[in-house]
């Protein structure tokens, strides 16, 4: 099975933590050259230090706020003026706050359908023609099970993971005959420091304590544990990898088993 990534540049949005990190680290295990991207440059400085290096790789980082496409747009057409070819893009940002729809700010859908639907747009549009041009292109979008099948108490991630979803499976249409792939992978409930914002914020609103609400949790989850960040970027890496080429427009849930539909 090939999964070399040797003399693969990859950029990974939402990387100084996290899910993002996690799928940093395992691609960067698979020899690709890592840019992370988020907006916090003592993070990046930091999560930097804990990729591998043992292909001869050099890593670096672009501060970027996902939430403001301009400044993407900007940070990113510096790097592909320096000649970088970009052959991975990881989509992912911060997911939005948790609370009822009906409740929901509409400036707050704005700023979610910006940070998670028109960036990636803004991003493809970047990274495509050189994926193209060297017949070899990865985009994942790190969204969530909601897309299957949408969660209690996050209506704005509800709406624009959907949106993503289908923007990725329109896209994978219309590119995959140059060697580009698009591919969601949706995480389960996974040892974050986002789950652990939502469960005590869950605790909060039910009048309970954030053990009580991790114990249900798992109960509800056939292997019976939460994921590990490493095993959701193990998934991440594969889809990127040369043994995944004909794996296209898919929807992957890594999350136990818990999702109740197909």
């Amino acid at each position: 099975m090939n999964l070399d990534l040797t003399n693969k540049t990859a950029l990974v949005c939402g990387a100084s933590q996290g899910l993002g990190l996690a799928s940093a680290k395992e691609l960067a295990l698979l020899g690709a050259t890592i840019i992370l991207a988020s907006r916090s440059k003592e993070k990046l400085k930091k999560a930097i230090t804990e990729l591998a290096t043992a292909k001869g790789q050099c890593h670096t980082y672009a501060a970027m706020d996902l939430s403001k496409p301009d400044e993407v747009k900007a940070a990113v057409q510096a790097l592909l003026a320096q000649g970088v070819i970009i052959h991975v893009l990881v989509n992912n940002a911060g997911g939005p706050p948790a609370g009822p729809m009906i409740d929901t700010d509409v400036a707050e859908i704005e700023k979610a359908f910006r940070t998670h639907v028109i960036t990636a747009q803004v991003l493809a549009q970047l990274v495509v023609p050189g994926m193209k041009g060297a017949g070899y292109g990865r985009i994942i979008n790190i969204v969530s099970t909601s897309v299957k099948q949408p969660i209690n108490g996050l209506g704005i991630s509800n709406t624009v993971r959907a949106a993503v979803a289908n923007w990725a499976k329109t896209l994978a249409n219309e590119i995959s005959s140059f060697g580009v792939t698009v591919n969601n992978v949706l995480p389960g409930y996974t040892n974050t420091d986002r789950l652990d914002y939502l469960f005590s914020k869950q605790a909060v609103d039910q009048g309970t304590d954030k053990q009580n609400i991790l114990n249900k949790t798992i109960a509800s989850i056939p292997a019976q544990r939460l994921g590990e960040p490493n095993e959701f970027g193990a998934a991440v890496a594969f889809l990127c990898s040369p043994a995944a080429a004909y794996i296209n427009g898919v929807n992957l849930p890594v999350d136990g088993g818990r999702t109740g539909s197909l």
